[in-house]
């Protein structure tokens, strides 16, 4: 694998052209270049320099490294944010229980931070043009140089459909800084920011090559990423949002979806590119957190992540997988836990499910010590699975160089499926089968476990939800799904109707073990009795005894989510501090 980095040239060079540290500035300062446009965009190795600082927003604690991807993306139904000791506690757990205010420690950063990418991404796209070798330079000048400017626009969608999706309605220049009368700027709608965007991913589409028309193998953005991002955006511009005081949907989103559609089935027709891995585990064990390139490609754009800081890395691994325990001293956060009603969603034979929940500890010598149902942690993203090289059982590291996967080609195929369903007024047989390629895979290939898919559109879009939830699981997709679908109060509700049922020992969770045994001397982890009938009375010999139904608590079940309010939750609120900057700049709802 080769990671493509963030080098120090792409840092001094943008941050020079700039000098735009955070929004609060971006709305207050002009920006003062010390590092001539002209020197900047003079040849193909300063422009791509200048485009990988745009990249480089990506990255760090203010980017995917932490807030963007495990932050902000809980609490839903599959798992949730740390226990608050205090309340509030005006950081990442007030967030994550739809509490947070807008002073809020944890929102200025990332707020600032993509509107940086924005700024770096919008010089790209005005300069990189006007560069002589852009027209007329070399076949290879000119071909470099393409791709960079569609990979500009590429980064500052992404960049703007992360500023939507959490905080509605926001500014949106598309000039530099430099070039703008004032830089105290009103909000636009999110439907307006939407239309460009989707505008600015067809025109990238032509620009950047193909996965195979490139040699370096690296986390560079291909067309297939350009595609997918193009139909994920069009998804979520058709689906509801929260706009003005009210959540609607646009009367156009056929429209959208139309466009999802067909970028996903031109995506399903060029498989050479990107495909699904035959292995669910082999594709976060042997490629994510080995830290290697998947040779199928499934996953179609990447944060890359190194350096071990908050700059330009990640703390996946860290901040929510299993932890590594010597005695009493603990190595790794584990602050994102799955709620018991999502590790018994999964059917018992869905290997996706001891991938995406992890259930373990790990001791110093290697074995794994079974935790408590409701503290067991996402495990996609695992410190023991990580190889070249390991990371030492003792390690106080907090940062792994995990990538952070933005999109993966299952993706393409449920986005097709769902979309096909509402667009044909129920499920085809291409549908279906997208569909049950996804689900086939989670089992291990064995089609006879799958089950009957839906042939009727409700129940059909019911077991697309239900795929999504299994397939995307600590990847920060569901919150947002079940927003996009204006469904999240409903299934947030019916999750703790079920874990109450679970406490109260009722169908269907009747019979579920109260406690579980498991062996501490392996270094794979072994159930003494099954996870799926009554416990028995007595302890196996050599096995451990650990809380399981039992320790789940009314007080853990009222804390899921536990403020969310619709018309309101939605959204994040606007930092303070940006309100501050900004006499046009207007809070969201209820804050």
């Amino acid at each position: 694998m080769k990671k493509f980095t963030y080098n120090l040239l792409a840092t001094l060079l943008v941050m020079s052209l700039t000098m735009l540290t955070s929004c609060k500035k971006y709305l207050e300062e002009h920006p003062v270049a010390s590092f001539s446009t002209a020197a900047a965009f003079s040849n193909v190795n300063t422009a791509t320099a200048a485009l990988l600082g745009v990249y480089a927003r990506l990255a760090g604690d203010a980017g995917y490294g932490i807030r963007l991807s495990m932050y902000y993306t809980v609490d839903a139904d599959d798992f949730v944010g740390p226990p608050s000791n205090t309340a509030p506690d005006n950081d990442r757990r007030d967030i994550a229980r739809y509490v947070a205010t807008s002073n809020n420690a944890q929102l200025e950063a990332p707020f600032e931070n993509l509107y940086s990418g924005i700024e770096r991404a919008n010089i790209c796209i005005k300069y990189i043009p006007l560069m002589a070798a852009y027209t007329s330079g070399s076949t290879s000048d000119q071909t470099a140089l393409k791709r960079l400017y569609g990979e500009a626009l590429t980064l500052r969608a992404q960049f703007y459909f992360e500023l939507i999706r959490n905080w509605g309605d926001v500014p949106a220049p598309y000039i530099p800084s430099a070039d703008q009368p004032t830089l105290k700027i009103a909000k636009t709608s999110q439907d307006a920011i939407y239309d460009h965007i989707l505008a600015d991913l067809l025109q990238a589409e032509s620009l950047v090559p193909w996965r195979t028309e490139v040699s370096t193998r690296d986390e560079r953005i291909t067309k297939g990423a350009v595609k997918g991002l193009r139909a994920r955006i069009a998804l979520y511009a058709g689906g509801y949002a929260l706009k003005g005081t009210q959540v609607s949907r646009r009367t156009d989103y056929l429209k959208l979806y139309q466009i999802c559609h067909d970028e996903c089935a031109d995506l399903m027709a060029n498989r050479s590119q990107h495909n699904l891995n035959t292995s669910f585990q082999t594709l976060f064990k042997n490629y994510v957190d080995a830290r290697t390139l998947d040779p199928t490609y499934e996953i179609m754009f990447e944060v890359a992540m190194a350096g071990g800081s908050g700059v330009a890395d990640s703390k996946l691994g860290y901040y929510d997988g299993p932890r590594s325990v010597n005695g009493s001293t603990s190595y790794g956060n584990s602050s994102l836990t799955a709620t018991p009603t999502y590790f018994y969603a999964f059917d018992q034979n869905d290997t996706r499910r001891d991938v995406t929940i992890c259930p373990y500890f790990t001791n110093i010598d290697g074995t794994k010590a079974l935790q408590k149902l409701t503290i067991i942690t996402s495990g996609k993203f695992r410190r023991d699975w990580i190889t070249n090289p390991t990371i030492a059982p003792t390690s106080a590291a907090q940062y792994f160089g995990i990538n952070w996967p933005i999109l993966r080609f299952s993706d393409i195929l449920l986005m097709f499926a769902e979309t096909e369903n509402e667009i044909s007024g129920g499920p085809t047989s291409a549908a279906t089968s997208a569909l049950r390629e996804v689900r086939a895979r989670g089992f291990g290939g064995n089609t006879a476990l799958i089950g009957t898919t839906p042939a009727d559109k409700a129940g059909f879009f019911t077991a697309i939800m239900n795929e999504r939830l299994f397939e995307f699981g600590g990847e920060g997709v569901r919150k947002y799904d079940l927003i996009r679908w204006n469904l999240f109060l409903p299934t947030i509700t019916t999750s703790r109707a079920n874990m109450t049922l679970m406490l109260n020992k009722q169908a269907p969770y009747a019979n579920l073990p109260q406690s579980m045994y498991y062996q501490n001397a392996s270094q794979t982890l072994v159930y003494g009795n099954s996870l799926y009938t009554t416990t028995p009375a007595a302890t196996p010999a050599g096995y451990t005894k650990i809380a399981w139904i039992s320790s789940l608590t009314a007080a853990y079940i009222a804390s899921d989510a536990q403020a969310y309010k619709v018309n309101h939750s939605e959204l994040l609120p606007i930092p303070q501090q940006s309100i501050d900057a900004n006499p046009l700049l207007t809070q969201n709802p209820g804050y």
